[in-house]
């Protein structure tokens, strides 16, 4: 089915997105809305959205700062109460009389968590992909000296010379560094071409690092068994964009984000970004959860697993509920 490429002003910022999807006579079919992450594009759901638009209304938006839609420069655009009150606003614009299925992976599902806390009435079911819940994220950040150690990157993202680095050698950071498959032959060099062209536009790599630059805290780049005076030293040493990002462990404070809607977590169990207990206790926060997990896949799930994610997130959409269950490949 042919994509529509679309454009929507959302508080005077231009939001591009594809649609496609059948519609109906009588009511428009539900709407799937597909939020993508670091670094990537709407084009990273490309699989779902031929999958999923025979049976639904299909939306996969360029974040804002990402491709083709606007890239702010104001920092404070970026900080994520500011963005899930935007995506809200996004997501009432382009289904104004129903609610959502929203799917999310990455920054997508940094965003789609808290939202769907914030603003239930927007979303019916939740999917998320490789995104961990805030509330146990920042527990493994306080707590889990590997999970400091999968965040460090961060630190190259917040850093003044970060668009150099992810621009030189022709993106060479972003293609060896980040987007690294747990399978051969996913970021083919004709894919990987594709997203040089959209980590070419003009702001583009700004844009994308705004989102890092603008978290409210992060865990100093130590040692795993670092001492006090090394850690003053590196909290001294740190330098970032947003004055106080950068905290002790004792002083990062756990944000209680509870979730009501049946949500489905898909989980590629070699994330290079995330510890595997991000899952752990994740209940407390979200009522209603399934996780599906996937042995030998990374963070790009999507991409490595497409056939088994399309066929997991229909038969979670097409059940009225599910009953809580942990569930594996």
């Amino acid at each position: 089915m042919k994509l529509m490429h679309q454009y929507i002003a959302v508080d005077k910022v231009n939001i591009h997105y594809v649609e496609t999807g059948h519609m109906s006579e009588t009511k428009p079919l539900s709407t799937m809305v597909f939020l993508h992450g670091f670094p990537e594009y709407w084009g990273s759901w490309q699989k779902q959205l031929d999958y999923f638009s025979t049976h639904y209304h299909v939306i996969a938006p360029d974040l804002p700062g990402y491709n083709l839609s606007d890239k702010p420069s104001d920092l404070d655009f970026y900080t994520v109460p500011n963005l899930i009150a935007f995506i809200a606003q996004f997501i009432a614009a382009i289904s104004p009389t129903e609610p959502v299925i929203l799917v999310a992976h990455d920054w997508g599902g940094a965003i789609a968590w808290p939202l769907a806390a914030f603003y239930p009435h927007l979303i019916s079911k939740l999917i998320i992909l490789n995104a961990a819940h805030p509330s146990t994220f920042t527990r493994e950040m306080i707590n889990n000296p590997i999970q400091r150690q999968k965040s460090a990157y961060i630190h190259q993202l917040i850093s003044p010379s970060a668009e150099t680095l992810l621009i030189e050698d022709d993106y060479r950071y972003l293609t060896k560094k980040i987007m690294v498959s747990s399978q051969e032959a996913i970021f083919t060099e004709q894919v990987l071409a594709r997203y040089k062209k959209v980590w070419g536009q003009y702001g583009a790599i700004n844009g994308m690092l705004q989102y890092y630059r603008a978290m409210p805290q992060l865990a100093p780049n130590v040692a795993p068994n670092d001492t006090d005076d090394g850690i003053e030293k590196a909290l001294a040493d740190e330098t970032s964009i947003n004055t106080g990002q950068i905290k002790k462990t004792a002083d990062i404070r756990i944000p209680n984000i509870r979730i009501n809607q049946p949500t489905l977590v898909l989980w590629g169990e070699q994330d290079l970004a995330f510890v595997n207990e991000t899952l752990n206790d994740i209940e407390r926060y979200v009522a209603d959860c399934t996780i599906k997990r996937f042995a030998n896949t990374s963070h790009w799930l999507q991409h490595e697993r497409p056939a088994e994610v399309n066929r997991a997130i229909h038969a979670f959409v097409n059940q009225p509920s599910l009953p809580m269950s942990h569930l594996h490949d």
